[in-house]
This record gives structure tokens, sequence and C-alpha cells, in this order.
């Protein structure tokens, strides 16, 4: 705990959800601390506005600004002629800069949190000299995930977004270090990413630190109930194109192998907006495409092994860290763990490429004593490193660091 309590200002890019799983815990454990936090964000249709009515309780104020589906469009189109990264220009296309300024010019503040690029330029361009201290929250390096998806994603839309933004977004996550009093970041590995484009940029990196996700463990808990035999899951916002590509190498590529030895076993892929090419996938028999779901829980409570094949990817992986506090064994790429201090072998298990995938799914299947060894001890790892607490813990010595500038 900090020595004082804190006004905050919490600018977000959208409301937080569940879904929004950072954004969403961080509010929540800022406000139960005793931190008196206002939200500032943007907010479209009747279920943005059934969230920010569960969020009045944990907030002293809720400031959302309507917003347009025209808005990003019309921000996107502002990018296009200033060096700007479109997900930076995101909110620049409505009334919320406008909002924010006012709202600075009239309340004080100690702090303003806020949190990923695509909220980050509004709040600079309504701040003055006189504004308070800002840390922001970037959550990963996003120009070493356009990096990644360049070189490793099987779509060449992708692709080519990513070719677009990714030299003006490494400029633009260069210069935010010396815009911003403190950056946070999930991993070690974004830290060392934002650092290296600022020392490469001759800029300022000694204000990035590594504030992780954490897990809700009291939600996220093992329900003891016999899990589906030869039952795998893989869990994500399907509308997100790393996610997206994770399935299909895991459906396309991995699973056939599988298959030819169990033709037993099944799959599960769960998360909301999955695409033609997944929903394409269920038609056969062993394979289930939920979409949306009201509650991962009881997907990831009947699976055998929780698979994670990400081709590419930065920061925590939620996925991982959920199935992990649910007691489900976890086999995952190594880029879905490197920001994890767990044990390769203990916690979790990792696979290489989609042979080493399939005859390590094989080989757990069969060896049910060690799927339970590997549960117990997932389970004792998160409660030890990633406890909502122990990252708030973090975040507040970050923002100690912000009162000299008080």
């Amino acid at each position: 705990m900090t020595s004082e309590l804190r006004t905050i200002l919490f600018v977000s890019p959208y409301v937080p959800s569940r879904i929004r799983v950072r954004t969403f815990h961080m509010l929540h454990e800022l406000a139960a601390r005793g931190h008196r936090v206002t939200l500032f964000c943007p907010a479209r249709g009747a279920a943005d506005a059934n969230e920010l009515q569960a969020l009045r309780p944990v907030c002293a104020r809720i400031v959302a600004v309507p917003q347009s589906r025209l808005s990003p469009l019309r921000g996107y189109a502002r990018a296009l002629f200033e060096d700007l990264p479109l997900q930076a220009a995101h909110n620049l296309g409505g009334s919320m800069g406008e909002t924010l300024h006012k709202l600075l010019t009239r309340e004080h503040f100690d702090v303003i949190y806020v949190e990923h690029l695509r909220a980050v330029e509004v709040v600079l361009r309504a701040t003055t000299p006189g504004s308070p201290p800002l840390v922001y929250d970037g959550v990963d390096c996003i120009s070493l995930l356009f990096e990644r998806a360049l070189r490793s994603s099987p779509s060449r839309k992708t692709q080519a977004l990513a070719l677009l933004d990714l030299a003006r977004t490494r400029r633009y996550e260069a210069r935010i270090l010396s815009r911003c009093h403190a950056v946070t970041v999930t991993s070690p590995e974004d830290r060392w990413a934002l650092m290296t484009l600022a020392e490469q940029q001759q800029l300022a990196a000694d204000n990035v630190y590594v504030v992780p996700n954490g897990v809700a463990l009291d939600y996220f808990a093992p329900q003891h109930l016999p899990r589906q035999p030869a039952r795998l899951v893989f869990s994500g916002k399907m509308s997100y194109h790393a996610n997206h590509a994770a399935a299909l190498y895991l459906l396309r590529d991995i699973m056939p192998l599988v298959w030819r030895q169990r033709a037993d076993v099944t799959i599960a892929i769960v998360g909301a907006e999955p695409g033609a090419e997944l929903l394409a996938c269920a038609k056969d028999p062993r394979v289930q495409v939920t979409g949306f779901v009201p509650d991962l829980r009881l997907y990831l409570a009947e699976a055998t092994l929780a698979v994670c094949p990400l081709r590419y990817g930065v920061g925590i992986q939620n996925k991982v860290l959920e199935a992990l506090a649910m007691g489900t064994p976890v086999l995952a790429a190594r880029q879905a763990t490197v920001a994890l201090a767990a044990e390769v072998g203990r916690d979790l298990l990792t696979a290489s490429d989609a042979a080493d995938f399939a005859a390590q799914i094989l080989a757990l299947l069969a060896r049910p004593a060690q799927l339970d060894a590997l549960g117990r001890n997932g389970r004792r790892y998160v409660e030890q490193y990633h406890s909502w607490a122990r990252s708030i813990a973090l975040l507040e010595e970050v923002l100690e660091h912000t009162r000299a500038w008080y």
C-alpha cells in the first residue's frame, strides 16, 4: 500500500468488463484499496450501458463519452495525415479529447492512469504542463506484436495491416516513454522491447516497469468435478488475429495428427466472434466452436487439457493463467509462457511444433497421474505469482514514483 490514498483519473479506450480483464481488475482493486477512482471511457450501445451500471458501485464517478460507429474511422483518417499509428488515432475522431480537457481544467486528480495505445494519444492532447502525472499502461509492446505477426501470421490480411503500421508504431512507442512519467507493461520481454526502441532513437527509457496480469483466484478456482475423458480446450476472443491463427493451427495441423491415433479426442474452441473458417471446422462432430459463452469456467473445468498453440504473441496470456487457476493442465507454445516464472515440466508443459504438440497431447492423455500433478502445481504457481492484489501492489509502487511530479 502506498503511504497515502490517491484520486485517480482512470482512462480506458473501452468500458472495463470481465472480457477486458486487465482494466476490469485494475479498476476494482484500486478502488478496493481505498483510492478514489474516476473512470473516463467511450461508450456505445446498450451492452456498454449495462457494464457501466455494474461499475457504479466501484467508481467514485464515471464519465462515459458517447461514441458513434464512425468515430474510429474519423480517427483513422486523421492518422493518415499525421505520424500516428492507427491504434493511437482510434479515439481521436469523437469528442473524448475535448471532454477530457474540460474535465482536467475543472477538477483535480493526483494521477492520470491510461490504459492501452488506443487511449494515450487522447490524454496527451488533452493535458497541459500543469496536468497531473501520467502513468501509461501499454500492456504489451504493440510494435513487437506487429513484428511477430508480420513474420508468423498465416493471414495475408494480418500481415498487411502489421506492415502498414509497424514503422509508425515503433516511432510512437519510443516517443511515449519521454512523454509519460511512467510506463507499465505485463512482461520483462515487453519492457526490453520498449527500452530497445527508445535506445535506437536515442530517447530516455528508465521509466518502464513490469506489472504482470493477475487472475481472479476466487472466481477461476478448481471445481473438483470429473473431467470429460480426452477433452481439449482452447479459449480466447477469436476475433483477435493471434487467437484465430492459433485455433486454425490447432484444428488443421495438430488435431489430425492426434486423431490418427486417438479418434475419440474432442476439442472445444471457446471464445467470442469466431470467423467463418473456424465455424466451418465445427462440421466435424469432434470439434465444438462455441462463440461467446457466459461462463468460461464450465469449459475449463470439464477439459482434460488446455492447449495454447500460439504462433505469435506478446505479453502474458490470460487464457493460460485462467486454465492454471482452474487446475486444468496446460500445454502451450513457448511464446505463450515466456512472460511467466512457471517451471516447465512441473507447472505446465511446452511444445515447439505440430508434431510435438500432438505427441505430448497423446502422451498426457495416457498419463492421468501426470495430468493431476500438472493441475495441482499450476494452481499453486498462479496463487504465488499472479494474484491481482500482488499486481496492484506493484502498480502502487509505480504510482509512488510519480510523487516527484506532485
